[in-house]
């Protein structure tokens, strides 16, 4: 399995970002063969994460790519940061 962690610092308004996330982001990655789940997490003072896990790597590679143009085209006015992206192969897991 393969993971995406993208980290988002300076979220305005973490409310709506969860809502368009939910109703928008959710229904691609759940299209992207090898899914296997996602999660938008906020952390608290403007930072909120999303983790990604995919049965491959290229499952993983293809999801930065559609986070990278959604967040571009549906919460640029919500973010004041580009996020910090990591992908890599999950080594443990429960």
């Amino acid at each position: 399995m393969y993971g995406a962690v993208r980290r988002y610092e300076g979220v305005t308004d973490p409310a709506e970002a969860a809502r368009v996330v939910n109703e928008g982001f959710v229904p691609l990655m759940r299209q992207v063969p090898g899914f296997v789940a996602y999660y938008w997490i906020d952390a608290g003072n403007g930072v909120m994460v999303s983790t990604s896990v995919f049965r491959d790597r290229a499952g993983a590679e293809e999801s930065i790519s559609i986070a990278s143009d959604f967040v571009r085209a549906n919460l640029a006015s919500l973010l004041t940061h580009p996020p910090e992206v990591m992908a890599g192969e999950v080594v443990a897991s429960a």
